[in-house]
């Protein structure tokens, strides 16, 4: 029973870091560019904390592509730590920035935690299986 349990974990993560992630950052795009209202500080640092996220999703997929052009990653390659460092890095920047702007209404004020979390989750289980 505690193997089902694990592998209901595992699936969870994974949907949330293969679709609801991507989609989170894809309708909080939409949402900041159909905005109605004056920027603000606030709205504005959810906007960096969002940008950052956007970036370290950017860097999950283009050294996904890479490393299939390349065929693969050699185990604990200098580049792949790199490459993670990098991404825990902006994902950690996203979650300060976003907590940041979420103390007053914004177009982004839940978008960007989730998706700078969401993003952190993906880097930490994707240096997990190295």
């Amino acid at each position: 029973m505690h193997r089902v349990a694990e592998l209901a974990v595992l699936v969870l993560f994974a949907i949330e870091i293969y679709l609801a992630v991507p989609a989170a950052m894809i309708s909080g795009w939409v949402r900041w560019i159909k905005r109605r209202q004056p920027q603000t500080l606030s709205s504005i640092l959810s906007l960096i904390g969002f940008t950052l996220a956007s970036a370290s999703g950017l860097l999950a997929i283009s050294s996904v592509l890479y490393a299939q052009t390349i065929g693969g990653f050699p185990y604990y390659d200098p580049s792949l730590l790199r490459i993670y460092r990098w991404g825990v890095l902006l994902s950690l920047a996203a979650i300060m920035f976003a907590i940041s702007g979420a103390w007053r209404p914004s177009p982004l004020r839940w978008y960007a935690p989730a998706c700078a979390a969401g993003m952190l989750v993906f880097w930490f289980m994707s240096a997990s299986g190295e």
